[in-house]
């Protein structure tokens, strides 16, 4: 079980409401061959005729592109296209010999016979294929443009979440540096893993590398905490090998500990649960609520804002975080679509 950044744009073709367009799209270009027939033939037996012809082809091109995304994917998304393109026309070419053969050398009946209609549908496809590529470039760039706008954004939230946990680490390797140094080394070098990450651009990791560093952090976080810190862990074995956005569970984590334990007297658990579903991964994290508080607290916004802005970057739309209270806790649940 695998995923994969979904930053190809062939990507957006096997979701729902693209597919729904691409048949509408079908459909609209059946209606205009129909009322474009000569003669006084019924346009209706034309549009259905057109519409059959159409879909059969969307479909199988839509099923071949499918059957092959792993090797697409390899390639650039211009170069993807123009591969679209092709199988497109192939396709044409397939099903429209397979009408020919079923139905007859009398069909069509027209006074150019099929070399006409063939040259008339391969000239329709070549055209709205080229139509196809330029609105294909023009949304990839639009795409590529509000990602960077996107990346801007999410390293500014960062900057703004980050020293709260610098400044509080500090003040605790300060105060073990002289009874406990080698707490107090193991204490900054985890600081350190932390903030390689953080500083670095926005990317994704393993599941498994992004555990890690939350695990790091925790044994930071328990060092200033004690017992009042506890940890639950619910991960299956093997952990599903995926990819999540760099620090998108840490940054949930941090949440938990700043705005629910840090705020309890006694302290409370955080739990952080791995669930694997037949089309997703889905990652909990669920932490105690200070009595009185509404939600989750106010200050959980700022990192969910950010994961939640990573997890739509990378996933393009299909992941999903979503948040609050459960009981007397709040529970944040990221969701992560499986190839």
């Amino acid at each position: 079980m695998s995923q994969k950044p979904s930053q190809h744009p062939l990507d957006a073709l096997w979701q729902a409401q693209a597919l729904l367009w691409v048949v509408l799209t079908g459909e609209c270009i059946a209606a205009v061959l129909a009322l474009a027939q000569d003669g006084d033939g019924n346009r209706w037996i034309h549009f259905g005729l057109a519409s059959f012809f159409i879909q059969w082809i969307v479909l199988l091109t839509l099923g071949v592109l499918y059957i092959t995304q792993r090797l697409i994917v390899m390639l650039r998304p211009l170069h993807a296209a123009w591969l679209a393109l092709g199988v497109l026309l192939v396709n044409t070419w397939i099903v429209g010999g397979m009408a020919r053969f079923l139905l007859g050398p009398s069909w069509p009946a027209t006074p150019d016979g099929w070399p006409g209609v063939w040259l008339r549908v391969t000239g329709i496809v070549i055209a709205v294929g080229f139509l196809g590529l330029a609105a294909f470039r023009n949304h990839w760039h639009a795409r590529q443009f509000i990602i960077r706008a996107k990346e801007a954004e999410l390293e500014a939230l960062q900057a703004r979440v980050r020293p709260h946990f610098l400044f509080n680490t500090l003040n605790s390797g300060i105060a073990l540096v002289r009874q406990h140094p080698e707490q107090a080394e193991e204490l900054l070098l985890g600081l350190s893993d932390l903030f390689r990450a953080a500083l670095a651009r926005p990317h994704d990791v393993a599941l498994g590398e992004e555990l890690a560093l939350v695990r790091r952090y925790l044994e930071i976080e328990a060092v200033r905490f004690g017992p009042r810190l506890r940890v639950a862990w619910q991960l299956p074995e093997p952990l599903p090998e995926m990819e999540v956005p760099a620090l998108s569970v840490q940054a949930l984590v941090e949440n938990a500990v700043r705005h629910g334990i840090e705020r309890l007297p006694d302290g409370g658990e955080v739990g952080i649960e791995v669930a694997r579903h037949a089309d997703a991964v889905v990652i909990a994290v669920r932490n105690p609520v200070p009595a009185g508080a509404e939600g989750g607290g106010e200050g959980h916004s700022i990192g969910l804002q950010a994961t939640r802005a990573r997890l739509q970057a990378s996933t393009g739309g299909r992941g999903s975080l979503a948040s609050g209270r459960e009981g007397d806790a709040f529970v944040a649940r990221i969701r992560l679509p499986v190839v």
